[in-house]
């Protein structure tokens, strides 16, 4: 949103702790220096402001911009103010000292005519970081991105005293006849307001009145910055009102979707002197509050607040205390965690492990673990229904229920598997999911939004009306976790599910005869590849199509560069060899410093009709790539996929891969080394 009062109140510049990384660009960068292999930042010939412009970009697409090396272990907040002119985007991330990936903050699109501002959360760290500025002005004439001044202070971004000329990024939703503006010193209706904590010298707030106001309800609205991060503890501040002919003063908060959500207003009309409010925030993902004023006439009165402040602990005793929604989670790997059956004279769901084969799939895990079935025909009783009770969990939250499930011999999916919201008292309040016709064979991902008021919890419930309508449904990872489930985050760096592309993977077009392709269901030649991508069952995944190939063709996928770091790292997939041609998957390690790849890891022919986890280890002090290759086996039937990639910082908490032996290959579970 445009900086509405940036040249308005430059003189109200108040004194503030500004933290290392802060720059205005006035002389030099400030020890910001270009990215070596990305340059393109250049200095303002008159200073103030550094830019990155579209005619002075040679290959690349981006320039990036790299801060000193910081040490806050304390929150703190970058405030950035800047342009984008023409097409382009800033990016604001994060390059935790040891890690091969950058993690991306904050990014804007946004053209403007005019300066704008950010604010972005620094959590908590004990390592030392970096942060990097990212301009991507696109090409073409005119288009560049330009920053006039970084500055971090110590605190929550949602914070501010309203000292500082840039309001601390809280801006005012623009109304012609009422707003919110700066006051300090000023006399509203006869009435000398000061700075709550203003002492020899008076401070300024934000304040609204109706002396514009029209005879029909007007609405002035001041937001915070959106935070960046989840937000729980206490959200205080301090506010005036005088309420002549009606006024009505509230604190929202609006969340990424755009909900908004009252969480408190005053009971009284007047106050005198500045009143405190300290309330509790609970907010699984980013939010901003917004502080809002309605009149309904000329004489409706005023409304002033000030120092807005955040604090982690929650700030009234009676608050609930804080919960772990995962408790109600369970991957059935160790048991049933919380889950229990009702008391029936056969239990309906069975805990189960099985060898895949071309029948039946393993479980979604790692596709050689365990997971629940239920209605298998060699017990199967008609007339019955199976319920699996989760734990309970308190009202008042809106949470979001992940699960998969997979389907074969139903001939009626009416019932097959049922979602209900129970109460504390076991009564059912809400029937939320229910299946639908959907890939036989497959595991499926689900996906459940649901509040209530009272404790709850979720109960997964099989019918069986009669013999040839039963068939065998199977449950694995359920997850729970507060907030919206479309609300989700943004992908990590350093993980890929191909939903949306390659995510900057490379294809080897040197000695490869094939590529990796991206395909969404199943491969083409039956007997072999997966009937569905692991992530969701029906998404996508990277797989060599062997028909187009020849015998001991390759296909090699390579990442970006990626940085070295004394740390092991664990690289985290999922692969999926089936077909009696398969041939080989090999993940390698190259770095300039070697002449020769180095095998990190290998699997030869056929595995495991399921997809199946592999996690390996390790370490690469040099800026190096890690290649996954395939090579075409002797038949048609040699397809090979990848999906779920994912790199952390290691070592891995369960090295090796746990692939079930289906009876194919020799070389089973062979590493090299």
């Amino acid at each position: 949103m445009i900086l509405w009062l940036l040249g308005l109140l430059g003189s109200l510049q108040a004194e503030q702790q500004l933290l290392p990384g802060t720059c205005s660009f006035q002389r030099d960068t400030c020890s910001y220096t270009p990215d070596p292999e990305l340059r393109g930042w250049r200095m303002d010939e008159e200073g103030h402001l550094i830019t990155v412009d579209s005619a002075f970009l040679e290959e690349e697409e981006q320039a990036v911009l790299i801060s000193p090396v910081l040490d806050h272990q304390d929150w703190s907040c970058v405030r950035l103010v800047y342009q984008i002119t023409g097409q382009g985007s800033l990016g604001l991330h994060l390059r935790p000292d040891g890690d091969n990936f950058d993690y991306r903050l904050w990014t804007a699109n946004t053209t403007s005519d005019s300066w704008l501002i950010a604010s972005v959360d620094l959590q908590n760290r004990s390592t030392p970081y970096q942060i990097l500025l990212e301009g991507r002005p696109e090409r073409g004439s005119g288009n560049s991105v330009a920053i006039f001044e970084i500055h971090i202070v110590p605190g929550y971004c949602i914070e501010c005293s309203f000292e500082e000329h840039h309001l601390c990024g809280y801006s005012n939703s623009w109304n012609p006849n009422v707003n919110w503006y700066v006051g300090g010193g000023l006399t509203m209706e006869d009435d000398q307001q000061e700075d709550d904590t203003a002492t020899e010298t008076r401070g300024h707030y934000m304040y609204v009145d109706a002396v514009y106001a029209k005879p029909f309800q007007e609405v002035a609205k001041l937001s915070s910055p959106m935070t960046t991060v989840p937000m729980e503890g206490c959200l205080t501040f301090y506010y005036q009102r005088h309420q002549e002919r009606g006024n009505i003063f509230s604190l929202f908060t609006r969340d990424w979707l755009g909900h908004y959500q009252e969480v408190w207003r005053p009971a009284l009309y007047t106050t005198a002197g500045w009143t405190v409010v300290s309330l509790d925030i609970k907010a699984p993902h980013p939010l901003e509050v917004v502080f809002e004023a309605a009149f309904s006439s000329a004489r409706g009165g005023y409304v002033a607040i000030d120092d807005v402040s955040f604090s982690p602990e929650f700030c009234h005793t009676d608050t609930e205390p804080t919960f772990d929604p995962a408790i109600a989670s369970c991957d059935f790997e160790s048991g049933l965690c919380l889950y229990q059956q009702e008391a029936v004279e056969s239990k309906v769901w069975n805990r189960v492990s099985v060898t895949p084969n071309m029948y039946r799939t393993g479980d979604h895990t790692t596709g050689s673990g365990c997971y629940l079935l239920a209605n298998p025909r060699s017990s199967a009783r008609p007339g019955y229904v199976g319920r699996l009770h989760g734990p309970f969990l308190p009202g008042n939250h809106k949470y979001c229920l992940r699960f998969y499930y997979l389907l074969y011999g139903l001939g009626k999916v009416d019932n097959g598997l049922v979602v209900y919201i129970y109460d504390e008292n076991n009564v059912a309040q809400e029937r939320v999911w229910s299946v639908s016709a959907t890939s036989r064979g497959v595991w499926t991902e689900a996906v459940v939004t649901y509040m209530k008021p009272m404790v709850s919890k979720v109960v997964f419930v099989t019918i069986c009306g009669n013999f040839w309508e039963c068939g065998l449904i199977a449950i694995d990872d359920i997850t729970v976790s507060l907030g919206d489930c479309h609300m989700s985050a943004a992908s990590l760096p350093g993980q890929c599910n191909f939903e949306s592309g390659l995510c900057g993977y490379i294809q080897d077009q040197k000695g490869d005869k094939a590529d990796w392709l991206r395909i969404r269901g199943h491969t083409p030649t039956s007997f072999t590849g997966p009937r569905g991508d692991h992530t969701t069952g029906v998404g996508h995944f990277l797989y060599i199509e062997a028909s187009a190939m020849r015998p001991g063709h390759t296909a090699r996928l390579l990442t970006s560069q990626l940085r070295g770091s004394w740390r092991p790292q664990c690289l985290v997939f999922y692969y999926h060899m089936y077909g009696s041609g398969t041939g080989i998957l090999s993940v390698w390690l190259r770095h300039g410093n070697e002449q020769q790849d180095a095998l990190l890891w290998r699997r030869r022919s056929e595995q495991s009709v399921s997809w199946s986890r592999a996690m390996v280890d390790y370490q690469c002090r040099f800026r190096h790539q890690v290649i996954f290759e395939a090579i075409r086996g002797p038949t048609l039937r040699s397809d090979i996929a990848i999906d779920d990639i994912q790199f952390k910082q290691g070592p891995c908490e369960d090295p090796g891969d746990t692939a079930q032996y289906s009876g194919f290959s020799e070389y089973f579970n062979e590493i090299e080394k």
